[in-house]
């Protein structure tokens, strides 16, 4: 069989979509499917020497997807791994005598074993980059002091501080993982740095502990021990204590952290913080769908303050969100408001204004590059400047905008075409043989297809008029692309049976008849059929389950 297999059948072959059956598929199910083609694609009912040859190839492809989805076990296999599983020599993947339970529950076995293997290699790094700049002279200029200093023309933008950090997890087992983290610092030249080592041990389903020590050139030795609890299955706290050692001695802390979910989407916290900071703080966070808020005071020394905070959250392609806060406290009142922004798969890029007294304007710039955090916080001028705040806003906006129209979106494109032009050629045989399987098969349908139609003409039944699938193109800001489509009229005519038609839940590209005009794109069935003499029309995506015809589906008259 492993020989025939290969021979007849690509390896992405869809036993269950050339059957039109379901994954949960009965043996009755399958038996009807099969006779069903069989009476279709049996060479003894072609004359024609050509037809007769294309009968017999899809007449094999038909008793081989029936030959392996009847038997429990071979079915079980190709569940599994697929055709490659029933290809291996020996059937060396597993015992031929096991029954389908004992399959699967050797192939959960294997699993296990390669997450283990995936566990063990996985480090998780996470890092965060920050780059201080002091922009200040743009605003705050002092022209009458140093209007004879050579290049006081120009003004002055400097690096004044920046942060490295970076931390990496080495699962030790299935529930001890060490965790190694360390930064480096400097501001206006001087600087350090520090390295810690966390060990954290999953103890149940409701908790677990962290055990950690690090140390510094700036500060001694750091013991600590964090303890995470499930209280309630609506309510958790987390504790952490520390010691911190340097040459005014030991300056012990503790943090509590109580939590309560107050509904679906709202969360309350309490935190106590003793030590250095101490502090008392309250907060309220709800997070839905589309908005995100948050609603805070803390009393506490030496910061005490209220802080309100909200974000929307488009439901964009782009993931798009834009936000603003207001904190006000014995430090002063900061208000703050920016946006963020998806620009490739793996990146976001955000960019917030503040503005406040003390602390002048600032404008910070995020970009999230899947783990790793760049951040750049540009501090403007020490004074409320109507200046400062207008190029703080409108600056990032119009470079955003000329940058994503003639960098990210043309770049996105080229890469998107790479990939697509990439797997295109990686299945090109695999389709060109699909297309040739699907043209001789609705070649084989058309005497079907005739005897179908007479019988629904003569019941008023199902008549498909028209039936394309592939990629379209309904979207004004997508005009200029292709629209790729083939007529699946005939093969989607072939399966009425008793003027219905069932499609199951499965890409259709693997039906008799059909093939993948456009690989890698998102494709959809369109329908045009006639049921009681009356036009209907339906749009059905690749992978969703048709069932026609439908009451929705009917075309109004007076449209």
């Amino acid at each position: 069989m492993a020989a025939a297999l290969g021979e007849e059948a690509p390896d992405n072959q869809d036993y269950y979509g050339l059957l039109n059956v379901r994954r949960e598929a009965s043996q009755e199910e399958l038996k009807a499917a099969y006779r069903r083609l069989c009476m279709l694609y049996h060479p003894d009912k072609h004359r024609d020497p050509e037809l007769k040859t294309q009968a017999e190839r899809l007449f094999n492809l038909v008793h081989q997807a029936y030959e392996v989805l009847s038997d429990p076990q071979t079915r079980a296999i190709y569940d599994i791994y697929g055709r490659r599983g029933l290809e291996m020599e020996g059937w060396e993947v597993v015992e031929r005598k096991r029954t389908a339970a004992e399959i699967r529950e050797e192939f959960e076995r294997l699993q296990r074993e390669r997450e283990e293997r995936r566990l063990q290699q996985r480090t998780n790094p996470k890092g965060t980059i920050s780059v201080g700049i002091d922009a200040t002279d743009l605003f705050d200029r002092y022209d009458e002091e140093y209007e004879d200093v050579p290049g006081s023309s120009f003004p002055q933008i400097e690096i004044n501080k920046m942060h490295i950090s970076q931390s990496i997890e080495a699962p030790l087992t299935a529930t001890d993982t060490a965790i190694l983290s360390g930064n480096l610092s400097t501001q206006n030249g001087n600087g350090g740095g520090s390295i810690n080592l966390a060990l954290r041990r999953v103890t149940s389903a409701k908790g677990w502990g962290e055990l950690e020590f690090g140390a510094g050139d700036l500060h001694g030795p750091l013991f600590g021990l964090k303890i995470f609890r499930n209280l309630t299955p609506r309510c958790f706290i987390t504790t952490n204590c520390a010691l911190q050692f340097s040459s005014r001695g030991v300056r012990p802390g503790l943090t509590t952290v109580l939590a309560r979910n107050l509904d679906k989407n709202t969360m309350g916290y309490l935190q106590w913080r003793w030590g250095i900071q101490s502090a008392m703080n309250t907060s309220i966070v709800r997070d839905t769908k589309t908005s995100h808020f948050t609603l805070a005071l803390q009393l506490g020394i030496p910061h005490s303050f209220m802080m309100v905070s909200y974000q929307h959250k488009f439901q964009d392609e782009d993931q798009t969100r834009v936000k603003g806060s207001l904190k006000a406290g014995f430090f002063g009142t900061v208000v703050e408001y920016g946006a963020e922004r998806k620009i490739s798969r793996h990146s976001v890029l955000g960019a917030t204004v503040s503005v406040g007294v003390p602390q002048g304007v600032s404008l910070k710039i995020k970009l999230n590059r899947a783990s790793q955090t760049y951040f750049f916080p540009v501090h403007l001028t020490d004074q409320l400047l109507p200046s400062a705040v207008f190029y703080a806003t409108v600056g990032p906006l119009v470079i955003y905008f000329a940058m994503h129209r003639l960098v990210i979106k043309p770049y996105l494109r080229a890469q998107k075409e790479r990939e697509l032009e990439k797997q295109r050629e990686n299945t090109a045989s695999d389709i060109l043989q699909k297309k040739q399987e699907a043209e001789a098969a609705v070649r084989l349908m058309q005497e079907s297809v005739r005897r179908i139609i007479e019988a629904e003409e003569a019941r008023m039944g199902l008549i498909i008029v028209n039936a394309w699938y592939g990629k379209f193109v309904n979207d004004n800001s997508r005009k200029n692309e292709k629209v790729k489509v083939i007529d699946v009229t005939v093969p989607l005519q072939c399966l009425v049976k008793d003027s219905k038609l069932i499609l199951t839940e499965a890409s259709k590209a693997g039906l008799p008849g059909f093939y993948d005009p456009c690989v890698g794109e998102e494709k959809s069935l369109k329908v045009l059929y006639q049921f009681r003499g009356v036009l209907h029309q339906v749009m059905s995506a690749d992978n969703e389950a048709l069932r026609i015809p439908k009451q929705s589906h009917r075309i109004d008259a007076d449209g």
